[in-house]
């Protein structure tokens, strides 16, 4: 059974459920504002969608489309993770479009766990499917940081892939400066 930690742990989960429906494309968008106290994540992809009739029951921990398990709980203990953090759980899908999930916590609320290590997560998701378009932003306050996988292959052409160890190395680097600069959490967590 898998046991989500931190953020960074349901984020890799949705990004998987994402590939698992063919997606090619990912965005990830996180905003930690001090301001109003609020952390919101959102992750959209280009996948297959999810069909209505499945869309409804995706919060029920006893409804699966995986055939290797009987239950769900990635998207159920986010939802209620963010519930009981006087946040919020939002779900949208089109077959054939993609899905979008929305998840908001109070930034201060003692139960709401850290971001995590997303650099890790990144790295993970871009070692694993270096075809994969990936455009992660993440603003905390007034500042911001964007990387996107798309201009780093442009700039290394077809021969060099994501995967290259040179290459994973200086976007470890680049996600956390960018984290660093940000004062994020996600670099203390």
């Amino acid at each position: 059974m898998t046991v989500f930690r931190d953020l960074s742990q349901h984020i890799l989960d949705i990004a998987e459920n994402s590939l698992t429906a063919g997606a090619t494309e990912l965005y990830l968008d996180i905003r930690e504002d001090p301001q109003t106290d609020r952390l919101g994540i959102t992750v959209r992809d280009n996948g297959r969608g999810i069909a209505p009739e499945m869309l409804t029951q995706i919060t029920d921990p006893w409804v699966t489309t995986r055939t290797t398990r009987k239950v769900g709980l990635g998207i159920p203990f986010l939802k209620q993770t963010a519930e009981m953090c006087d946040g919020s759980f939002e779900i949208t899908s089109e077959p054939g479009q993609g899905t979008r999930i929305t998840v908001s916590f109070r930034l201060s609320h003692i139960d709401r766990p850290p971001l995590g290590d997303l650099v890790s997560t990144l790295l993970c998701l871009i070692v694993g499917n270096p075809d994969l378009d990936l455009v992660y932003t993440h603003v905390v306050g007034e500042r911001s940081f964007t990387f996107d996988t798309r201009q780093i292959r442009e700039v290394l052409g077809p021969e060099v892939p994501l995967s290259d160890p040179e290459v994973l190395a200086f976007v470890r680097e680049t996600l956390y400066e960018g984290l660093q600069t940000l004062g994020s959490e996600a670099v203390t967590s």
